[in-house]
């Protein structure tokens, strides 16, 4: 009988199939590597010339864009340490909703230049050190750039919200954010709470309509829902609104057992609904004669039309169902001149009331004076061929904006919703934090020549850390002017040239191909997405670069002498045979669990 020899090392310790991968060579570089990659896909998108990705999900959707969040989130990255950078730009849209693209870029270039220093024969965790500092003193340089007196902003002035707001969608949309800037500013305007820090951005709402052009964009001081009006009321101006959740009908009833029905009040008891038309009550109803028939028809017809009058009492002017819509419940709609618009996302349904300050019952009753809403009008209009109903409430109390976009194409319209959704970030941003340091590259330079200027000032290792970490803000001004066609040694020279001579201000015009100062060109970038954007990407190209995880020293110690202890106590290793026979090949993808 023959026994095979019993695995040791790393061999006996991890499952068949196992990958080990150790080292710098290894492990490091390789991981390096892959988010070099990633970088490399995004860097192509960043700026106002940016190229757009088309990319087919796992779900055949396709997306055409330049947003690296979308980009890399639809790319559905498998490495490990490539998601690091990936999770790096998702904290930065969750935080701030931009500046993704630069997150990701600039971690990917810094573990480039990282990787030229282990090349070196420099150490990792030296060049997390470095790293470390390089990062604390771009932030105190990042304070001295701030535009005096940008910290006191009125974000309800039209004209200071465009100002910060231009670089962000001109990102996603160049040549076009005159357009859509004075459209995003002034949605988020109208909907700026009285402590603008609560500004949610759920209130600026999007409407996709295929059809027309850019200069077809309208804003609708409420909501835009793409679903016509239940009944022939079509238009209804000042009216009172009551919303009911649960619809305005009885045809899901689910009442189980023998139950014995002796008029339409007794349905109303069981089901909370007013239209019996189509009852599916589980179980028995016994109706002994045609007399009793037609006298469950009478009493079901005066019950409906009993609540519908009982809405109209109350002076409601339109109902608003989250549900189904019974025939003879509109029939009694028609009868008051009652208007039936029917919203089947609670979703939607939530914001309707925040729009018109209606209270949302559950079932249909008389509704109290407090629960009705109000609006000034309601309409359905055709636009592009679409039929829309239109809700607006122009007096105050209203917390709902709706930016109409018109566009070709869906990839179009995608594209444009993503410029309005990083204008409204931006504006969320500016509400916590207003202030602006130069955009267009400046504050990049001028962090790179400050930090080299710092690096030559260290005395250790770390020094070649820093001045990699200050030579990293280069790709900025490279990846927009090979991006947009020029020259790129030939720019960053001359912005290092007038960076030196004391003019910080000055910017790349991507139009011209030039230096110019930003504040002629009106290009500023908030302080507060770029101060993210740089914490987060720094800190994911330290976590690829660290090798052990930082802990609580007295619990490691503990543990790991509590487990030397367990494992020397044992003398024996006694192993039972295995159950069964052969064992059959699995098949390819699956291990024995």
């Amino acid at each position: 009988m023959a026994f095979g020899m019993q695995p040791y090392g790393i061999l006996g310790m991890l499952k068949e199939g196992y990958k080990h991968l150790s080292g710098l060579d290894e492990a490091v570089i390789k991981n390096i590597e892959a988010c070099k990659q990633l970088s490399m896909i995004t860097r192509t998108s960043l700026g106002p010339n940016g190229m757009n990705k088309m990319v087919i999900n796992h779900l055949d959707k396709l997306f055409v864009t330049n947003d690296a969040a979308t980009i890399v989130n639809e790319l559905e990255v498998q490495h490990p340490a490539a998601k690091l950078l990936v999770l790096a730009g998702k904290a930065q849209q969750a935080e701030i909703g931009d500046g993704a693209n630069l997150t990701v870029s600039f971690a990917g270039e810094l573990l480039l230049n990282a990787e030229e220093l282990i090349r070196m024969g420099l150490h990792p965790s030296e060049i997390i050190i470095g790293y470390t500092k390089a990062i604390n003193k771009t932030i105190s340089i990042l304070d001295e750039l701030v535009e005096k007196g940008s910290e006191n902003m009125d974000v309800r002035n039209k004209d200071e919200v465009i100002l910060r707001m231009k670089a962000a969608v001109a990102s996603k949309q160049f040549g076009q954010e005159d357009i859509l800037c004075p459209l995003i500013a002034e949605a988020c305007i109208q909907v700026c709470p009285k402590n603008p820090t609560n500004f949610n951005v759920d209130n600026v709402r999007v409407a996709k309509l295929l059809g027309g052009g850019l200069h077809n964009c309208t804003i609708v001081r409420g909501m835009v829902l793409k679903t016509d009006a239940v009944g022939s009321t079509k238009r209804i101006e000042k009216a009172k609104v009551a919303v009911f959740a649960g619809g305005v009908d009885t045809s899901a009833t689910e009442t189980k057992g023998t139950v014995l029905i002796h008029s339409a009040e007794q349905v109303a008891v069981f089901a909370g609904g007013v239209d019996t038309s189509a009852t599916e009550t589980k179980g028995t109803v016994l109706i002994h004669s045609a007399e009793q028939l037609e006298n469950y028809a009478k009493t079901e017809e005066a019950k409906i039309e009993e609540l519908i009058k009982a809405v109209a009492d109350s002076g409601a002017k339109v109902i608003v169902s989250g549900g189904a819509v019974g025939e003879m419940a509109l029939h009694f709609c028609e009868r008051y001149k009652l208007m039936v618009l029917k919203i089947s996302s609670k979703f939607e349904l939530r914001r309707f009331c925040r729009t018109t300050g209606a209270v949302a019952m559950l079932k249909i009753c008389q509704p109290n004076p407090d629960d009705l809403g109000y609006v000034d009008s309601i309409s359905v209009e055709e636009i592009g061929g679409v039929r829309v109903t239109v809700v607006r409430n122009e007096v105050g109390g209203n917390s709902v904006s709706t930016i109409v976009l018109r566009g070709s194409t869906d990839s179009i319209l995608d594209d444009l919703e993503r410029a309005v959704d990083d204008g409204v970030n931006t504006y969320k941003a500016m509400c916590r934090d207003s202030r602006i340091i130069p955009g267009a590259a400046a504050a990049e330079i001028e962090l790179a020549r400050r930090l080299k200027e710092f690096s030559f000032k260290e005395t250790g290792l770390d020094q070649y850390a820093i001045a990699k970490f200050a030579e990293s803000f280069e790709m900025v001004p490279k990846t927009l002017s090979e991006n947009a066609g020029l020259n790129a040694m030939e720019i960053i020279s001359s912005l290092y040239a007038e960076h030196a001579s004391g003019n910080i201000k000055v910017g790349i015009d991507l139009e011209e191909g030039a230096c110019k100062d930003v504040a002629t060109m009106n290009i500023w970038d908030l302080y507060i997405t770029k101060f993210f954007a740089l914490k987060y990407a720094a800190d994911a190209a330290c976590t690829v670069l660290r090798v052990d995880q930082e802990g609580d020293w007295f619990f490691a110690l503990k543990y790991a002498a509590d487990a030397a202890c367990t494992v020397l106590r044992v003398d024996q290793i006694i192993m039972a045979k295995p159950a069964g026979g052969p064992k059959r090949d699995q098949p390819a993808g699956m291990d024995e669990d």
